[in-house]
């Protein structure tokens, strides 16, 4: 099934106010949908019998800096059985220092992979998946302050005594 049958039938399930933002240029064309309609759009991608992408293959978090003001989350889908792949992604605000991390719902429910991927882009980029069963870090320490992939993190100087920074 080809990118655009695909994102045809999300928008005949959705709307077509369900895609917010097409990137069609790339090599992986891709669809942006309003975070809070996330999970119902990946069940549908999930059960729908036309589709079935029962695998999440993987999860990017991308922070596109403080000027623009958003964090992004990317969704690599594939269905095995019928070998197609497609890309679904969300735009969240940045928050700013002192304030609630940004908020995207968990697909843990619908796929297991999701667990890993998003405790990664939890702990490198300060995303929290609402409805995660166990949201903490995986990568650093439980204590490491900041998340290192952020465009303004700034590295701790020394870490329990240890100088960190050279």
């Amino acid at each position: 099934m080809s990118y655009n049958e695909i994102k045809g039938l999300i928008i005949n399930m959705f709307g077509e106010e369900i895609v917010l933002k097409e990137d069609s240029t790339s090599l992986q064309h891709s669809i942006t949908i309003p975070n809070e309609r996330l999970l119902e759009v990946c069940q549908f991608m999930h059960v729908n019998p036309k589709l079935y992408f029962d695998f999440l293959a993987c999860i990017s978090g991308i922070d596109n800096g403080s000027v623009v003001g958003t964090m992004e989350v990317v969704y690599h889908l594939t269905s095995i059985p019928y070998e197609h792949n497609f890309v679904l992604k969300v735009e969240v605000p940045r928050n700013q220092e002192g304030e609630p991390l940004p908020k995207v719902y968990s697909l843990t429910p619908i796929w297991k992979t999701a667990d890993w991927h998003e405790r990664e882009a939890f702990d490198l980029l300060g995303i929290d998946f609402v409805g995660h069963p166990d949201l903490r870090r995986i990568l650093l320490p439980a204590d490491w302050e900041g998340h290192p992939l952020r465009k303004d993190y700034q590295e701790q100087e020394i870490y329990h005594g240890i100088k960190v920074k050279y």
